[in-house]
């Protein structure tokens, strides 16, 4: 937001002592002061109108944005605000027509992720996976979900709120498939027994599918599961006495790894976006 200007207040108060040279109406170069000049509030950079604030986020122009404010389609803070020229703070939950919006147009990350960095927006004295986005957007953007620090594979970003809630349900059916090493190889008996769903304290687990990784020893093992319950994988095999070495994430929501390198980005083209949508 540009910054306010200053007004030049005050009445012309120097008394006409004669006519001076170059003021045809008498008054002299001290006269022509102004009294009590003082600048006006600066307006808060964290305020942004309301109109702009909905055109910002792509879902219309701010002549249409208007329109809809008239309307009452436009809620604040939980109230329906209807006033030209009302202004909100970047902060405000704003709604158009029922869903959250941000000021910023919407983005989407896919992150290939390495091994060491922990999936969490907060600052911290360890690595981070906002580190590896930083140069991505620079609008704020979320991890859709998380991966523990030694996980590797797909992490999406975004800072569209509607789609990262939609993503994180759990009962979003969401696909992701795992490819995980053991440090021996998998019975079959136990291949078997997490085919059929293993029982938990965080509960009974399904899984979607199980197979050996082909052209792989058996310790390498390919599942694909909907759960996104914290080191479920790592808690499913430590059940049957397995430790994992190595979980990596090759799919999330019909995305992959192909042509993203591990440690590299890339924005998400038009049409993954609205497949996210159709999900």
């Amino acid at each position: 937001m540009s910054r306010g200007d200053y007004s030049r207040g005050g009445k012309n108060s120097g008394r006409q002592e004669g006519k001076s040279k170059g003021k045809p109406d008498g008054r002299s170069n001290a006269s022509m002061k102004k009294k009590g000049t003082t600048p006006k509030k600066k307006p808060d950079s964290d305020e942004i109108r309301l109109n702009k604030f909905v055109a910002n986020s792509g879902v219309c122009s701010r002549r249409e944005a208007d329109l809809y404010i008239q309307t009452g389609s436009v809620w604040v803070n939980g109230k329906p605000i209807t006033e030209m020229g009302y202004k909100v703070k970047l902060t405000d939950e704003v709604k158009f027509d029922g869903r959250s919006i941000t000021p910023y147009k919407k983005e989407y990350v896919l992150l290939n992720k390495p091994k060491g960095f922990v999936t969490s927006t907060s600052p911290e004295k360890t690595r981070t996976v906002m580190d590896l986005v930083a140069n991505a957007s620079k609008s704020i953007l979320k991890p859709v979900g998380r991966l523990e620090r030694n996980t590797t594979g797909l992490l999406l970003f975004t800072n569209d709120v509607d789609l990262e809630k939609k993503l994180t349900h759990h009962k979003s059916g969401v696909r992701k498939i795992f490819h995980v090493e053991l440090e021996r190889n998998l019975k079959f008996e136990d291949f078997q027994k997490i085919e059929k769903g293993v029982k938990l304290e965080e509960g009974f687990i399904n899984v979607d599918e199980i197979s050996y990784i082909e052209g792989s020893s058996k310790n390498e093992i390919g599942i694909q599961l909907q759960s996104s319950k914290n080191g479920i994988i790592h808690k499913l095999f430590e059940h049957l006495n397995y430790s994992v070495v190595k979980l990596d994430r090759v799919i999330f929501a019909g995305l992959t790894k192909k042509d993203l390198p591990r440690g590299h980005w890339r924005i998400l083209t038009e049409q993954e976006v609205i497949n996210l949508k159709m999900m």
